[in-house]
């Protein structure tokens, strides 16, 4: 019935997804199995994309050749760059979507995959001979072979919701859960471990007063997420913000001696930075309110999902507490929120290719490597289906750089550090983020993702194209003096000090109070030059000059690691014979077998000494 496959993919969340496409349009044929045909790309959670670090993430994603981006634009209700009063290794993108399109877009999207096949069925174990991952098992008792396996099972693997004191199994409302897979998978010797995440109650729009509610609108001028030309909305759907208060606290507090947060029901360890209601108002007492963000789920829909009120309390807690909160006194709840406890696979049991040290050809990506969103879900499942084409077909692997991509960080911090707790990505966990800017993504990351086969010529040209005319751009600057009588006035309206001699433009655009809007006005030749060029090549070449300096800095620090990076340490290095490495360093090095001496220096627990000690090991 079935042929052998080059990769099979297990789960079609955002992980899955991208993992298949990206398989799929390198050549290798794909089956994508999935319980659900009808829930592929599902939003479980928010309807959004992006977000702080987030957003980097999907802009990365889309440079080499994923779909989030895309899809992202084809369905989105508003577009949101955040942090732009910030530097911008801050500005993040954001986008509010249709959930059902979303869905819709991305199965449409593997539809036009020709490599990519579809079966219905639940996967109970993987076929694994001579510690070689060989196919998978389902459900039905059907054995498919393949040469590469994907596994993206996201919350689903012995997955059990909570509502007050009920529980029950279950991957995701009303779907059931995965069972068998994590038993075979510890057989085998793999270490697992139990996480937590939450949803909130989904409301019905036709009951609330917005008039009682702030507008939130998207931005004026709208944005995008992916480089190409993809056609994205006219038109922006508003959201709301509205706030708890003292009230709502008091009877939310009513149910928790029922909550299973605090009595203890709930074992796995929940999102430290998107904690339930519940634990906001536990653990800031002092706080006399909380933001609510009443989000529309799509352009057709009056389902509304109330961002920032997740919660597993009993259902009749949360319906007497929402209706407390300004603009919800009439509240009709569609749905009440929820917690999952699911499996994960602590993330020190793969190797930077997301292939896993115990077993050959079988890759991890998503929820099951204990992150948490859809962004850092979907960044796996692309660098996972990658990596599974290219082992398969016998081609050099992929690993992402810290100093390339938020991609590289995210992956190197799961691999090399591990997590207790659901993983989220932050612009703080990156060290060279003002290098990793979302403005920059494509020039970083689409000449890798054209050597792989997923950016096309076409596309890689425009990328060169905007390196070249930004850079034109800043030479101009460089070269061109303007005269005080011609810009001294402008320097007065903006607040910043007149000149008092002839001054390079680059000079007068590098003070923060000086765009490019002020100095085109004083410099017509400038003004026909920024005419002909977009916005994002503008955009960057007016960031190249006003941070030069410390994108140098930075680059000299990044050079510096490199040599660290470079220092590759072989994989059978018996680390026990170095009896002047601590014995905490010898444990955590003999688990982790880092690459290189970069990501050893990584590892919590080997201390600078004992990179010293390896050093002078490796130069011997």
């Amino acid at each position: 019935m079935f042929k052998k496959y080059d990769v099979i993919v297990v789960g079609a969340g955002h992980a899955g997804c991208e993992a298949a496409a990206a398989a799929g349009n390198l050549g290798s044929s794909v089956l994508l199995i999935t319980m659900n045909m009808g829930t592929i790309a599902q939003m479980s959670c928010n309807p959004a994309m992006g977000g702080v670090a987030k957003g980097q993430i999907v802009r990365e994603i889309d440079a080499m050749g994923g779909y989030s981006g895309i899809v992202t634009d084809k369905s989105m209700l508003q577009f949101r760059m955040l942090n732009l009063s910030k530097g911008p290794a801050m500005w993040s993108p954001r986008a509010q979507t249709d959930r059902m399109r979303f869905a819709e877009e991305w199965r449409l999207a593997l539809e036009g995959v020709k490599n990519v096949d579809f079966w219905q069925d639940t996967v109970k174990e993987v076929v694994v001979k001579d510690s070689r991952v060989m196919g998978v098992v389902t459900s039905l008792g059907i054995e498919i072979q393949a040469e590469a396996v994907v596994l993206t099972n996201g919350t689903f693997l012995n997955g059990l919701i909570h509502i007050g004191e009920k529980k029950f199994g279950g991957g995701r409302t009303a779907e059931k859960s995965s069972t068998g897979l994590t038993e075979q998978l510890v057989e085998l010797g793999f270490e697992s471990g139990r996480m937590k995440t939450g949803t909130p109650p989904r409301i019905d729009g036709r009951s609330l007063d917005y008039s009682k509610m702030e507008e939130q609108w998207g931005d004026e001028e709208g944005g995008r997420f992916s480089y190409t030309n993809v056609d994205i909305p006219e038109k922006q759907r508003c959201c709301w913000i509205t706030y708890t208060n003292a009230e709502v606290h008091e009877t939310l507090k009513e149910g928790f001696e029922k909550s299973p947060m605090f009595t203890g029901r709930i074992k796995g360890l929940g999102p430290r930075y998107c904690p339930s209601i519940e634990d906001k108002i536990n653990r800031f007492a002092e706080r006399e309110r909380h933001q609510i963000f009443v989000e529309p789920e799509g352009w057709d829909t009056v389902e509304i999902y109330v961002n920032g009120f997740s919660t597993s309390l009993p259902e009749d807690v949360q319906y007497k507490a929402l209706r407390l909160i300004p603009g919800f006194e009439n509240a009709k709840m569609f749905r009440p929120g929820y917690a999952i406890e699911y499996d994960f696979f602590p993330p020190t049991q793969l190797n930077l290719t997301l292939e896993t040290k115990l077993v050959a050809n079988l890759f991890f990506a998503g929820q099951i490597n204990g992150t948490t969103g859809y962004e850092e879900a979907a960044s796996q499942g692309l660098i996972a289906g990658i990596n599974a084409h290219q082992k398969v077909n016998d081609k050099h692997e992929l690993i992402m750089k810290r100093t390339e991509s938020y991609i590289g960080v995210l992956i190197d911090d799961l691999v090399t550090k591990g997590t207790e707790e659901p993983y989220r990505m932050f612009t703080s966990r990156a060290e060279h983020r003002l290098l990793l800017r979302q403005d920059n993504a494509d020039v970083r990351l689409s000449p890798i993702g054209h050597e792989l086969g997923l950016i096309s010529d076409d596309r890689l040209a425009l990328v060169q194209a905007k390196v070249k005319d930004s850079d034109g751009i800043v030479k101009y600057l460089k070269t061109k003096s303007i005269e005080p009588t011609e810009i001294n006035q402008i320097l007065n309206d903006l607040g910043t000090s007149p000149i008092t001699q002839n001054v390079k433009l680059f000079q007068i655009l590098s003070r923060p109070q000086v765009s490019f809007n002020d100095i085109r006005k004083a410099d017509p030749v400038l003004d026909e030059l920024l005419s002909k060029y977009n916005i994002e090549t503008v955009e960057q070449a007016e960031i190249k000059v006003k941070y030069e300096s410390y994108f140098e800095k930075e680059m000299e620090i990044v050079n510096k690691m490199k040599r660290m990076e470079d220092q590759e340490i072989n994989p059978e290095f018996d680390y026990q014979k170095l009896v002047s490495l601590s014995k905490e360093a010898r444990e955590k090095l003999l688990k982790i077998k880092p690459r290189t001496l970069g990501q050893a220096s990584r590892i919590s627990g080997v201390s600078p000494s004992d990179i010293s000690v390896l050093m002078v090991h490796m130069s011997k």
